[in-house]
């Protein structure tokens, strides 16, 4: 159990071992990421790393967390929003804080659980339709086969009325779009790293990704098209629905309705920012922690034995409703304990407006601060027995305190889908896991990519009709 943050308490700070000379913890970061941050609670609650010539600051320490991202006028949102803004424009993953409150206030009502049940029921349908073509022994792709799924899912939350036409141009996008995205994202967190004129040269932890861009490679082609192929897409659906007038109870009528405190609507560029921006955090983070689950199911048999069990309790063979879901609690607790293992975003950066003090020490002004999700939720402190997949430790930590569980952020730029794609994965896996056993085929384990995501390096699983 933490103590509540107070600004006189004064956290324990230090500097992580093993820094190189000109390189610092880079090399160490560069070549085992997950166990080196993993291993920095251990020095301290507040730890500094020498990144090139910057130093970067790692909150270690629940409450300090809980800080960092709490208080985002004074730790601004560092560069993993500069490549929202690139990503998604002035969608909440790229909008100053100053504007990320607004966005927050006008996609709230979106969100509102009060529609989960009517997104649930899209849900359903799209996750029935893309498994429809299983058959007992294929052999699939598992991350793209669950990136089908949530592209499809998502779609359709989105434009409830789309045409089914669209489906594979919506695929198309958020693929190229995503993927753009992923090597906008160095594994490195983006540092505004700045030399003196005589001897600039470029960051090693930064590439110029803008200027590639505009030569005209397949690859540039090929984002090029997606992203006019999205705003197309998208702005023919707004058109439609603003001619319309109606509520068709999906996410893009909820935007259109959504007013700030001076009644003020979203713009057509703001309402594309926004599809942008849910269609990729949909698909990517949903679709990520679906392709983790089958592998720690298919590694703890037991658990997957009782899975089996709730949902021909409760299912008895039909798909899984919205309504069915406090009936699954075994369900809820696996999608809490994957996104304990392997949270999307396992790095966050910010930066200090101004000189700060955190946990009784100096933060300078510029100074880069970091946050991980995935540090933290391996903390053995606050779970133990970290490494293992265990469902049932959230029987006792349901309400976990402020800053220790952290897939989904906190504060101003908390996710503001978490209910949403909280409610997706669990109607998936129940879906799926009530007709399919996804065995990961035998050979290489299924380890991280080597990313600013936390997804899994593309396996094969074979399928295997279950018989009740």
């Amino acid at each position: 159990m933490t103590t509540q943050y107070h600004p006189t308490t004064r956290y324990t700070s230090t500097t992580a071992p093993g820094a190189l000379p000109l390189l610092g913890h880079a090399p160490a970061f560069l070549r085992r990421p997950f166990a080196f941050v993993a291993g920095l609670a251990a020095h301290g609650d507040l730890v500094r790393l020498r990144l090139g010539p910057l130093d970067a600051y790692v909150a270690c320490h629940p409450e300090l967390v809980r800080r960092v991202l709490a208080d985002d006028r004074t730790f601004e949102a560092g560069g993993d929003a500069d490549q929202g803004r690139r990503a998604f424009g002035t969608g909440p993953a790229g909008c100053p804080a100053a504007g990320k409150r607004r966005q927050h206030q006008l996609l709230r009502p979106a969100f509102h659980r009060d529609r989960l049940p009517g997104y649930a029921a899209m849900m359903a349908e799209e996750i029935a339709g893309a498994t429809a073509s299983w058959r007992d022994g294929d052999v699939v792709d598992v991350p793209s086969a669950m990136h089908r799924l949530t592209t499809a899912v998502t779609a359709r939350c989105l434009f409830a009325a789309h045409e089914r036409a669209d489906s594979a141009r919506f695929r198309a996008c958020v693929d190229a779009v995503a993927g753009n995205a992923a090597r906008r994202s160095p594994l490195l967190p983006p540092l505004p790293l700045r030399f003196p004129a005589p001897f600039r040269v470029p960051s090693p932890f930064r590439f110029p990704f803008r200027a590639a861009e505009r030569i005209p490679t397949p690859v540039g082609r090929r984002l090029g098209r997606a992203e006019r192929d999205l705003r197309e897409i998208t702005q023919r659906h707004l058109a439609a629905y603003r001619t319309a007038g109606t509520d068709r109870n999906d996410l893009l009528s909820a935007l259109l309705s959504a007013r700030d405190e001076h009644g003020q609507g979203l713009s057509d560029a703001e309402v594309r920012d926004q599809v942008a921006t849910v269609l990729l955090n949909g698909v990517e983070i949903t679709a990520t922690t679906l392709s983790w689950a089958w592998t720690l199911l298919a590694a703890n048999p037991a658990v997957r034995d009782r899975l089996h069990t709730e949902l021909d309790t409760v299912l008895d063979g039909r798909p899984a409703r919205y309504e069915d879901l406090p009936a699954l609690p075994l369900t809820a607790r696996i999608v809490s304990e994957t996104l304990r293992l392997y949270p999307s975003a396992w790095v966050l950066s910010r930066t200090a407006a101004a000189d700060a003090e955190l946990g009784g020490h100096r933060i300078p002004a510029g100074a880069t601060v970091l946050v991980s999700p995935y540090l933290l939720h391996r903390r053995a402190d606050l779970f133990p027995c970290p490494d293992r997949f265990d469902p049932d430790r959230w029987l006792t930590t349901a309400h976990p305190a402020p800053g220790t569980y952290v897939p989904f952020a906190l504060g101003a730029r908390r996710c503001v889908g978490e209910a949403f794609g909280s409610a997706e994965a669990a109607l998936a896996i129940a879906t799926i896991a009530a007709h399919w056993t996804v065995t990961p085929t035998p050979g290489r384990p299924v380890r991280p990519a080597r990313g600013s995501a936390l997804s899994p390096r593309p396996f094969t699983a074979r399928l295997t009709r279950r018989a009740r």
